[in-house]
């Protein structure tokens, strides 16, 4: 039975879906290109930052996840790991998008960045800009970079040592492979407390120069691990649907249903007190940030927020429904889909300012591509070692988990 299967084989379907999505991707990506008549084709490079920084960050999520599963010596989810391991194996794919989009700032090929120009530090120049000329210290081309080299490296880095390391223990058992994650994961969530606030600040909020939050980088990291325990919530579900993972029981669900749950509180409270608190100073260099989401994206802006906090509020407090996967993968698309277009609200208004065009087709299907791609590496990664960590210290205590 396919139950007692360690090796996942990707069905068919799976491939020919990711195919197909990958190709409305590529053709929703050229369309774009020709359509889009903007300085500079701006709204196309903001869509492809946004969604290369969206499932960048569902696969750094993951790898977050994981070391924390490890610093923490969690048990429950043991047998999960390997849903997380191939996730995060996303990761180099969505730096390379994120890097692209970057050079071309640096290279004036897009407008996305405005601190990128030199003439806005120029003191001499018509395009001279004081507040982004203040921020010069920090958002300086060589220590920008030298800040991204240090993302992309610790990040790849530690994806591709945790994989190695889950694999060898695999091979030869024992608790030193497993202790040495434990320290490592207790390593690698130090560089992601600073990395992930100081990443949010340099590819999303410098995107407004003239706006600072000090809840920004906490806000964005809220919106990675909700999104990241959304797809592995549907992935597990999915698995399970197929015969695989004979040994994850309702606990399992309902210990996943609570982290889409409690996170989503988390994403709505931070989203909360951020407006809040800028709404109520009244602050100009605070306000602008809101002022033109308000008056030109308010439908969406209220729309995401209500979504991402009442649909799970409301559906997902029950213990019941938690255990429900019928509800749990409506739920999860739904909320999957909103937290892409909180992105989306967090870059277009600063890139193309009042100028609303969303077309449909375009941001739909390059989402639908980015999808197409993330799944394919996410099955292929599934399907090259074994889908339950036959050597982990905890895999029975996993496999006997009860709440």
């Amino acid at each position: 039975m396919k139950q007692d299967k360690l090796q996942f084989e990707i069905p068919a379907g799976v491939q020919k879906w990711s195919t197909i999505c990958m190709a409305i991707g590529l053709v929703a990506a050229v369309g774009g290109w020709i359509v889009d008549h903007t300085d500079h084709h701006q709204y196309w490079w903001a869509n492809l930052l946004i969604n290369g920084f969206f499932y960048f960050a569902v696969a750094l999520g993951a790898l977050f996840f994981y070391a924390l599963q490890y610093a923490t010596e969690a048990a429950w989810s043991a047998q999960l790991k390997r849903i997380f391991e191939a996730m995060y194996g996303y990761i180099p794919v969505g730096v390379g998008v994120i890097i692209v989009v970057l050079l071309a700032g640096q290279f004036h090929i897009h407008h996305l960045y405005h601190w990128m120009d030199p003439d806005v530090h120029d003191v001499n120049s018509p395009a001279y800009d004081e507040i982004i000329a203040n921020k010069k210290p920090y958002l300086s081309a060589w220590f920008f970079w030298l800040r991204m080299i240090a993302y992309a490296g610790v990040f790849i880095y530690f994806a591709r040592k945790f994989r190695e390391w889950s694999l060898q223990e695999d091979a030869v058992g024992g608790t030193e492979l497993h202790y040495l994650q434990y320290r490592k994961g207790a390593v690698f969530l130090v560089f992601f407390a600073v990395f992930s606030s100081t990443m949010a600040w340099d590819v999303l909020m410098s995107i407004d120069t003239h706006w600072y939050s000090t809840m920004y980088g906490w806000y964005i990291f809220a919106g990675m691990w909700v999104t990241t325990m959304i797809f592995a919530t549907l992935a597990l579900i999915w698995l399970k649907g197929l015969g695989y993972f004979g040994s994850v029981n309702d606990s399992h669900i309902h210990d996943m249903g609570k982290w889409v749950f409690a996170i989503s509180m988390l994403w709505s409270y931070l989203w909360f007190c951020q407006y809040m608190l800028i709404w109520y100073s009244d602050i100009p260099e605070e306000v602008t940030y809101f002022q033109t989401r308000y008056e030109h994206y308010m439908g969406l802006m209220w729309g995401i927020f209500f979504t991402n906090f009442a649909l799970p509020f409301y559906v997902l407090i029950a213990r019941d429904a938690k255990r429900n996967k019928k509800f749990l993968m409506r739920v999860g698309a739904i909320l999957f889909v909103s937290h892409f277009f909180d992105l989306y609200l967090a870059v277009i208004p600063g890139t193309n300012h009042a100028h609303e065009t969303f077309t449909g087709w375009f941001e739909l299907g390059l989402f639908i591509g980015f999808l197409g791609l993330f799944v394919r590496m996410f099955v292929t990664a599934l399907s090259k070692a074994n889908l339950i960590p036959v050597n982990h210290p905890f895999l029975n205590e996993s496999e006997h988990h009860s709440i």
